[in-house]
C-alpha cells in the first residue's frame, strides 16, 4: 500500500511538472505521441513454427505476437505421455522462461483428447523395472525419477509468464497434475477431470494431490476424487472452481484462450510477470511474509518505465495495445 501511494503521488504531480522526470529515476515522460506498432497486424499472422522448440511430444508455435502455443503432441496415443514428453516439458518452458518476446503461453492437447496421462507401455521399464541392488538404491533411483518427473509441471509454476490451460476431451492422471501448474484453466463442454492414479495402484506423486486442494479450497471434493479416480465432467469443474469459464466446443475455447492471452500480452510485461510471482509466493506464505516480499519486489519494480508509459496512455485515452514495452 504504501508503494501504491508513492506511486500514485508521483503520478499526481505529472501534469504539474510537464511530465518531466527526475534524471535520478531514469524515466522519460515526454509526451510525445507514441506510435501504434503494428501489433494488430503482428496478432492476425498465421501460426509458424517457435525456432528453437523441436520436440517429439510436443509442438510449439508462435500462435500471435508475443504468445506461444504449447500442444501435446502425439494424437495418435491420446497425448500419453511417454518418456520424451516428462524431460521436454521441462526443455520447453525452461526456453520460454527466458524468452524475451514472450509474453503469454496457451496450452492445449492435439487431436480428441487434451491428454490420457501417462504411457504406462512406454514408462514401464523406469516404473516397473527401477535400477539398483538392493532395497536402498533401488529407493534412491526412484527418489530421483519422481522428483525429475515432479519437475516437469512445477516448471509450468516457476516460468513468469502466465500460462492458460485450454482443456477438451479427457484430461486424465497426469493431465490434472499439469493443468494445476497452470495459472488459469479454460475448458470445452467435453472436457473431463479424473485423478487416475488409484485405479493403477499408485497415490498421485507429481501434483494434484499438492495443487488441486489449493486450487478448488475444498477438501472432501478432493479426497473423494483422489479416493475413487471417479469423473469430474465440466460443469462440476467450473462450479468448483477448477476451470474458469466453459465453451461449447474446442474451437471457441481456443479463440477465447488466445483472445485472454492477447489481452494479457497487452499489458507491462513487469507488472504481468510481478503479479504471477508474488501471487504464488503469497500462496505458500503468511499474509505477513507476502507483504514483506511484495515490498521488496516493488522497491525497485516502480521504477519501471512500465508504469509511466500506462499512465500516459491513460491521459492520452489509448489503450494499452498501442504500448511498446520493452522486451523483459
Amino acid at each position: 500500500m504504501a508503494a501504491a501511494m508513492a506511486a500514485s503521488r508521483r503520478f499526481r504531480d505529472l501534469p504539474l511538472r510537464r511530465l518531466t522526470a527526475p534524471t535520478h529515476l531514469g524515466l522519460n515522460l515526454s509526451l510525445r505521441p507514441m506510435s501504434s506498432s503494428a501489433q494488430d497486424e503482428a496478432s492476425r499472422a498465421a501460426p509458424s513454427e517457435a525456432p528453437h522448440h523441436n520436440y517429439e511430444s510436443l509442438r510449439v508455435t508462435a500462435a500471435q505476437r508475443h504468445i506461444l502455443h504449447v500442444q501435446l503432441n502425439r494424437p495418435e496415443k491420446r497425448n500419453a505421455m511417454n518418456k520424451a514428453f516428462w524431460s521436454e516439458m521441462v526443455e520447453c518452458f525452461n526456453k520460454i522462461a527466458q524468452d524475451a518476446d514472450c509474453r503469454a503461453v496457451v496450452i492445449s492437447g492435439e487431436g480428441k483428447m487434451f491428454t490420457s496421462g501417462i504411457d504406462l507401455v512406454d514408462m514401464a521399464s523406469d516404473l516397473l523395472q527401477p535400477h539398483g541392488d538392493d532395497v536402498a538404491r533401488i529407493s534412491w533411483y526412484l527418489r530421483n525419477l519422481i522428483s525429475r518427473y515432479q519437475e516437469t509441471f512445477s516448471v509450468i509454476e516457476k516460468c513468469p509468464k502466465p500460462v492458460i490451460a485450454a482443456i477438451h476431451g479427457g484430461c486424465i492422471g497426469g493431465g490434472v497434475d499439469l493443468v494445476t501448474a497452470c495459472d488459469i484453466r479454460y475448458c470445452a463442454q467435453d472436457a473431463f477431470f479424473q485423478v487416475k492414479e488409484v485405479d493403477v495402484g499408485l497415490a498421485a506423486d507429481v501434483g494434484t494431490l499438492q495443487r488441486l486442494p489449493r486450487v478448488i479450497g475444498n477438501q472432501s471434493l478432493v479426497n473423494e476424487l483422489a479416493f475413487t479416480a471417479r469423473k469430474m465432467m465440466a460443469d462440476e469443474a467450473l462450479s468448483s472452481g477448477l476451470v474458469s469459464r466453459i465453451f461449447p466446443d474446442k474451437d471457441v475455447m481456443l479463440d477465447a484462450a488466445f483472445n485472454l492471452a492477447a489481452e494479457i500480452s497487452s499489458k507491462s510485461p513487469v507488472a504481468v510477470q510481478g503479479t504471477k510471482i508474488n501471487l504464488l509466493y503469497s500462496r505458500d506464505h503468511s499474509v505477513a511474509e507476502g507483504l514483506n516480499f511484495m515490498s521488496s519486489w516493488n522497491m525497485s519494480m516502480l521504477q519501471t518505465q512500465d508504469i509511466v508509459k500506462s499512465v500516459q496512455a491513460a491521459m492520452e485515452k489509448k489503450e494499452l495495445k498501442s504500448i511498446t514495452f520493452s522486451k523483459l
